[in-house]
């Protein structure tokens, strides 16, 4: 039987996703817990794998089971042996042919940036942060240049594994809430710190120190070096995965409040 499960998690307790020798990872401690409900080693995939410190509202794995077990006990039963970062939110038994990376439409991320003077204290490790007055029009302009199909070597990390730099960016969307900036960005798939990339050089341009036109070289220009510098992964959410509808999949909670899980209009 194969199973999908929602997850959610804060970011700030984990290694990342990704499973690890020390095993630090989410997939460690997810895995553990379902083989503690179904009496046999499970092993997980992802929709989206997630670097240290990056949170998710709506991550989907699934997991291949021998053993049969109540839909409640993928939920309650694994949450009792989850530790208080890291919870499931729905499971489904799915056809033998849904798989969460490669099922996936689209995923989208949320950043969640404060943008104040002060730091953050309550919000520590939840959002980011920069301090000056930034510019939301300014850095809406540059980002119109990034939606469609595009090479985003420009803002992929050096050790990214994907065959292809090319991705298709549905949206690029900058909210103020307050002191707070919501970015959301909805593509296909992204390339390793993709989205950490692009809000640190939709930064640049909102603090004054290039033209909205700038973004738009970069992207063309192919080039790491010519981008900003990766931003902190505090405020980076894993927001939502949408899948077709026939495989009748919950999404993310929405009962939460917060900006992480506000809907963005």
């Amino acid at each position: 039987m194969r199973i999908a499960l929602g997850i959610e998690y804060d970011g700030g307790g984990f290694c990342g996703w990704q499973s690890q020798p020390e095993a630090c990872a989410v997939q460690d401690r997810l895995e553990n817990a379902c083989a503690g409900i179904a009496g046999v080693p499970v092993r997980t995939v992802c929709a989206g794998r997630t670097d240290a410190g990056v949170h998710a509202l709506g991550q989907v794995v699934h997991f291949d089971c021998a053993v049969e077990r109540p839909v409640s006990a993928w939920v309650r039963g694994v949450n009792a042996l989850l530790p208080p970062g890291l919870a499931v939110t729905w499971a489904r038994p799915v056809a033998a042919d849904f798989h969460a990376r490669f099922s996936a439409l689209s995923r989208t991320y949320r950043y969640i940036l404060l943008n104040s003077p002060v730091r953050p204290a309550a919000d520590h490790g939840r959002v980011g942060w920069f301090h000056m007055p930034l510019d939301v029009s300014s850095m809406r302009e540059a980002a119109a240049c990034l939606v469609g199909e595009h090479d985003f070597s420009a803002f992929r990390a050096a050790e990214c594994q994907a065959q292809s730099p090319v991705r298709i960016l549905h949206e690029a969307a900058i909210h103020r809430s307050g002191p707070y900036l919501v970015f959301e960005f909805r593509a296909n798939a992204f390339l390793h710190h993709m989205v950490r990339n692009l809000v640190g050089s939709l930064i640049h341009v909102g603090k004054g120190k290039c033209p909205p036109s700038w973004l738009a070289g970069v992207l063309g220009g192919r080039d790491r070096s010519q981008a900003a510098p990766t931003f902190d992964a505090s405020g980076l959410y894993l927001a939502r995965v949408e899948y077709a509808p026939h495989w009748e999949l919950p999404g993310p909670r929405q009962d939460l409040p917060g900006l992480a899980h506000a809907e963005l209009h």
